[in-house]
């Protein structure tokens, strides 16, 4: 790697942190070298960069970023290129989180009421005391007393409306393998 190169490939990651991009830290960075860590990074910031504009951010030429980008999906780094929706422009007013605890012998039937409900947009399973933690948007908080409704013979819940989300989604640090 020449001078002039890692001069622009810090300078390029340096402009992604102070986007809020987080760069890798230093004890994580043996999945990836240098280069993929600027790509996967300058992706995070912009999914539908085009790979011109991607190759020139990284200072490769467009091939040399396309067979990265492959090796990236192969081996699961990558997964795959995704929109952001803005809820609220949908209507979508509300966000509650909602801990879930199935009744004895109800944990499938839990499950699938939460799958089958597309107020529900993410759902983790869990240990302690809860089997799972679900996010919902919502129109109306009459509307969220319907979906409880649904769940209140099958499980206990506790809910709480979200009021403002503090840190958005972000890429975690990589963990060495």
């Amino acid at each position: 790697m020449s001078h002039g190169y890692a001069a622009k490939k810090a300078k390029a990651t340096d402009g992604l942190r102070k986007e809020g991009v987080h760069a890798l830290a230093p004890e994580n960075r043996k999945i990836l070298d240098a280069t993929d860590e600027a790509i996967v990074l300058a992706l995070s910031g912009n999914a539908r960069m085009s790979l011109k504009e991607l190759a020139r951010h990284v200072g490769l030429s467009s091939p040399s970023v396309s067979e990265r980008l492959r090796r990236l999906e192969e081996r699961d780094v990558i997964r795959g290129y995704t929109l952001e929706l803005n809820p609220k422009a949908l209507g979508y007013q509300f966000q509650a989180i909602v801990r879930i605890r199935p009744l004895p012998g109800q944990l499938k039937a839990v499950q699938e009421l939460i799958a089958g409900t597309p107020e529900f947009c993410e759902c983790d399973k869990v240990t302690g005391e809860d089997c799972f933690v679900a996010r919902l948007h919502l129109q109306s908080l009459e509307q969220l007393d319907g979906i409880l409704d649904r769940i209140a013979a099958r499980a206990e819940t506790n809910t709480s409306i979200v009021k403002a989300q503090t840190i958005p989604r972000r890429l975690p640090p990589f963990a060495a393998r």
